[in-house]
């Protein structure tokens, strides 16, 4: 049999240099979502078959690594689908929901979640998208009100200020606007996951395709052009405007527009000139657990999305007896990577370490002598590295420069 030295395709590996830059946005990341209240926790990396397959996920329910069970259990399988019992997290999410269901006696009331792990989708692997990746979450559990909304965009714009990233643009949506469009056009109700799905494709095949992927489903040409009239043109405005609310009466409670100006107006409002906010009526979110106003943050220039969430009240209650609120803002750290290292956005100071070149045949005395000297550096807060000379001094030190090395000791043996 022979080894395969690369790894799986979509699961990335990361180098020592690699690795500084991504630890030292991780601490900025928590560092800053801390002074908002955030509180880390962490969840498991394998989750119940049952709750990733609830019908909760969208397409991504398509996309789980799925666990085989082990031993009798595994024999006793009658089928396929009876072959698996847990699979690897599609997001962190659903694991939150299970978390919070059976602890929640012991948490504060609301409570305000940070979470920063991996998760994997059985994806097809490209620049910035991976089959595993690192999210980094935070959430606000038990709050009906939009200050979860508004704490969550927030914390999330100036995080990524922190970061330098700036040209940011939140786009703000509901999804009982996405529905009230939907039933307005005579849509049937068992329809609106696959309707919204194709929706959120707008972006990528275009209004016309769009339509024909509508029409595709049995719905009617006149249905779907009113459908689709709502996203003609400038599809982005200041707000949910009083033109959209007319035509959307009937449909949908008022106090859900009010609700979302008010989300985006106090957003505005608390992060002048570190964002655009915008109200887009095609933004949909994949995931159909979303009850009420979605997010997503794109930058502007790029063409890319680095974060989305919203509020997903009746997850939870799927876990316990009773329903809990729920609002929540995702961070794709593999995207954030890339715009900083492309873009040169962080400049790390050089370690300033040291390191002990020892010869292999160094005396016991001076080798014990070195690693005293070292220790005493280290105990100062130093880094410091002691390392047998390699036949190649001038290619070790080119070497160790590259991850931080300024400063060589070599014995004189």
């Amino acid at each position: 049999m022979n080894f395969i030295k690369t790894p799986v395709k979509g699961m990335p590996e990361k180098t020592p240099n690699q690795m500084v830059l991504r630890e030292y946005i991780i601490r900025k990341i928590k560092d800053t979502y801390k002074t908002f209240g955030f509180m880390l926790i962490e969840t498991p990396l394998i989750e119940h078959i049952e709750n990733l397959t609830n019908k909760q996920g969208g397409e991504n329910e398509q996309l789980i690594f799925k666990i085989l069970k082990r031993g009798e259990k595994l024999n006793e399988a009658t089928n396929l689908s009876d072959m698996c019992d847990c699979g690897l997290r599609y997001d962190l999410t659903v694991p939150l929901a299970r978390f919070y269901a059976n602890n929640m006696e012991n948490l504060p009331v609301p409570f305000k979640a940070l979470q920063i792990g991996e998760s994997f989708r059985a994806d097809r692997p490209q620049k910035g998208r991976y089959r595993q990746f690192t999210q980094c979450d935070i959430d606000i559990l038990a709050d009906e009100t939009n200050l979860a909304e508004i704490e969550l965009i927030s914390a999330t714009v100036n995080m990524l200020n922190v970061l330098n990233i700036k040209n940011v643009k939140v786009r703000i949506n509901d999804r009982a606007i996405l529905k009230a469009m939907a039933l307005s056009c005579n849509f049937s109700e068992d329809l609106l996951d696959t309707v919204f799905i194709i929706l959120d494709k707008l972006d990528k095949i275009g209004i016309d395709k769009v339509k024909q992927s509508l029409l595709e489903l049995g719905l009617k040409q006149q249905d779907v052009d009113k459908y689709c009239a709502y996203f003609d043109g400038n599809k982005e405005n200041e707000n949910c405007d009083e033109k959209l609310a007319t035509m959307l009466k009937g449909y949908i409670d008022e106090n859900v527009i009010d609700n979302l100006n008010e989300i985006i107006s106090s957003s505005k409002h608390l992060l002048q000139g570190k964002c655009n906010i915008v109200f887009d009526p095609t933004l949909v979110r994949g995931m159909s657990y979303y009850t009420g106003p979605i997010f997503e943050i794109e930058l502007e220039g790029y063409n890319l999305s680095v974060a989305g969430g919203g509020r997903y009240d009746k997850m939870i209650g799927n876990y316990c007896s009773k329903n809990v609120c729920a609002c929540g803002f995702s961070i794709g750290l593999e995207r954030i990577i890339s715009v900083i290292t492309d873009n040169n956005l962080i400049s790390l100071d050089s370690t300033n370490a040291t390191a002990y070149l020892v010869s292999k045949n160094c005396s016991k005395e001076q080798k014990l002598s070195i690693l005293q000297k070292a220790n005493e550096q280290r105990s100062n807060g130093q880094i410091v590295s002691v390392v047998t000379k390699s036949n190649n001094v001038k290619f070790q030190k080119e070497t160790l420069k590259k991850f931080g090395y300024t400063n060589f000791v070599e014995d004189r043996t």
